[in-house]
């Protein structure tokens, strides 16, 4: 019963959320800084969602295959590789530090 009362609060949550954004004026969303933070926060959240799930494991900090597996995509993408090989690189290089034993 539990997880249907927790099912329900977040539907109604996430539906308020879209209500409230509904109910923002436009006016309010014109503003540059509303604009600037609309464009830089998704990617700040994507960071932080990246980093967490790469270096912990439940409540642990963790150096594992998928450092050296975010490492390389970074590489990648500092030589300016096309979204696919960074991808790429990504799961090739975790594949084989986890196939070396790490």
């Amino acid at each position: 019963m539990n997880i249907w009362i927790a099912i329900g609060v977040t539907a109604v949550g996430c539906y308020a959320v879209k209500l409230l954004g509904l109910l923002v004026p436009a006016g309010a969303l014109e503003r540059p800084l509303v604009k600037r933070l609309a464009a830089l926060l998704p990617v700040a959240l994507l960071a932080a969602l990246t980093a967490q799930q790469t270096f912990a494991d439940g409540h642990a900090l963790v150096v594992d295959a998928r450092v050296a597996g975010v490492a390389a995509a970074a590489v990648a993408l500092v030589l300016r590789a096309p979204f696919l090989v960074v991808v790429a690189a990504a799961v090739v290089v975790t594949a084989g530090v986890r196939a070396l034993g790490g």
